[in-house]
């Protein structure tokens, strides 16, 4: 197989077909179906996502090859089934495209960015009327980052009215959850405070929806400033001979605000 076969979709459509070959195929790609393959197609769009807030664009190649894989993977077994195949999937986004682009590719007037995202949500309001759940909140996937379908929920939420007038109402909100688990904490049900804190990071997400912030990314990049300020503290209390032993909880925010204030001169 020479350079250029290993760059057709045609290859890797035919890679995929060898692999769940019921005869020569491989035992462990032979016996997935659509649910066991799910949660490695979430972990690779998950890994895009990485390599995209490292921009690392020799592993964001890799990653969406992998994200691709699982594509390929999908749509094999659909075929096997006789439900659809790989061109079909194609046809399906490529037809979605075309219908949700009426400004590029029909003869709507050119919108600017703001009005292509409202066209975009009528657009796909008019597709969910069609479908037997007519909700405005239909069609949000189970499987997405909790913060992600809380943000989501709250932008179709708003699109029908419901919603905060402005960020002070969020905000206002906010502080009515952190009572609301103050009050919880005091019952001492677990349950309760399982509820409030539920409560308290939906509003959290849809704060960031309003400053127009994805809070899965705002999260990750506080997980990121985290690990690296943790990192350093654990780097200064290996310089001395007892490490972590003995220090106390103020010890150690010390070395943690240095840690800050290091950064801040940096």
């Amino acid at each position: 197989m020479n350079q250029q076969d290993r760059r057709s979709i045609d290859t890797l459509l035919g890679i995929m077909a060898t692999l769940r070959d019921p005869e020569k195929g491989c035992p462990w790609d032979r016996e997935q179906d659509f649910g066991s393959i799910a949660p490695y197609t979430i972990e690779e769009a998950y890994e895009v996502a990485d390599a995209i807030d490292r921009d690392d664009l020799g592993e964001l190649r890799d990653e969406l090859g992998d994200l691709l894989f699982q594509v390929v993977f999908h749509a094999q077994m659909a075929s096997e089934l006789g439900a659809f195949d790989f061109a079909d999937v194609v046809q399906a986004i490529s037809e979605k495209m075309l219908r949700r682009h009426p400004h590029i590719f029909g003869t709507e007037q050119a919108l600017t960015a703001d009005d292509q995202r409202i066209a975009w949500e009528n657009l796909k309001a008019d597709e969910r009327a069609t479908g037997s759940d007519t909700s405005a909140i239909a069609g949000i996937g189970q499987a997405l980052p909790a913060l992600s379908r809380a943000s989501k929920l709250g932008k179709r939420a708003a699109r029908v009215g419901f919603d905060w007038p402005d960020i002070d109402g969020v905000i206002a909100k906010m502080r009515e959850e952190l009572d609301e688990l103050k009050v919880a904490r005091g019952s001492g049900e677990a349950a309760a405070v399982e509820e409030e804190i539920g409560d308290l990071l939906f509003t959290a997400a849809n704060l960031a929806r309003h400053h127009r912030i994805d809070p899965e990314h705002a999260l990750r990049a506080a997980n990121r400033k985290f690990e690296r300020r943790f990192r350093a503290v654990e780097a200064l209390l290996n310089q001395t001979d007892s490490g972590w032993t003995g220090k106390s909880p103020e010890e150690l925010d010390q070395l943690w605000q240095t840690i800050k204030a290091g950064e801040r001169k940096g």
